[in-house]
């Protein structure tokens, strides 16, 4: 049965996602990129993200594999996909990731301003969704062909999936740094109410990897 998922997404340890104050200059927020040194060195970041070779093949490397297998469609809030706010002024930015984008599947854009799909090399398609949280799921799941969907983020697009009792199954790499302030995942939420639970943990030099599943 297709579930949504999310994977390899990384907290601070006093529970932030992104930094504050996101620019062009900053995607993850000021302080934001220090998150994520467990998975930028690791084979499979290497591979499917940036297209080079080499990597480490630790446990870091394993959940980095995990989070991209049987992922047959994306869905990302508003603020992974670019920095732009408000209405889109044109239709020149087309994400962070240059032409040929990591996700090789249909991704689903939630937005409150309509564009039209952006087809990228590589088999992703950009679809912008302005209909919520559920038009984006049943969507998402149509495009994905029985396979898994997988919610790449950020904070907030996670938080309503989460309040909504959606998200199947949570894989959070805790990073052990602190940023302060930014966006916290958990800040105001009950998830033994919503029926969460602690299933695994795995601890290693750059981060201690959890996954937590709906009962």
């Amino acid at each position: 049965m297709s579930k949504l998922r999310v994977n390899a997404f990384t907290l601070s340890l006093d529970g932030y996602g992104a930094g504050p104050d996101q620019n062009l200059q900053n995607p993850l927020g000021v302080g934001g990129e220090n998150l994520h040194k467990w998975m930028i060195g690791t084979r499979t970041f290497r591979k499917m993200v940036v297209g080079q070779d080499g990597g480490t093949t630790d446990i870091n490397d394993e959940f980095a594999t995990r989070s991209f297998e049987n992922v047959g469609a994306w869905i990302l809030g508003r603020n992974m996909f670019g920095p732009i706010r408000g209405d889109w002024p044109d239709d020149s930015w087309k994400g962070w990731w240059g032409t040929n984008p990591p996700y090789h599947v249909p991704v689903f854009v939630l937005t409150h301003y309509k564009r039209e799909p952006i087809e990228m090399e590589g088999g992703t398609i950009f679809h912008f969704v302005t209909g919520g949280i559920h038009d984006a799921l049943d969507r998402a799941k149509a495009a994905a062909g029985g396979k898994d969907v997988r919610v790449g983020g950020g904070v907030s697009t996670i938080r309503q999936y989460l309040e909504n009792k959606l998200i199947d199954e949570l894989h959070l790499a805790i990073s052990p740094v602190l940023l302060g302030r930014g966006e916290n995942l958990f800040a105001g939420l009950d998830m033994l109410q919503l029926g969460y639970q602690c299933t695994e943990q795995v601890a290693t030099a750059l981060a201690t990897h959890v996954t937590i599943k709906r009962g």
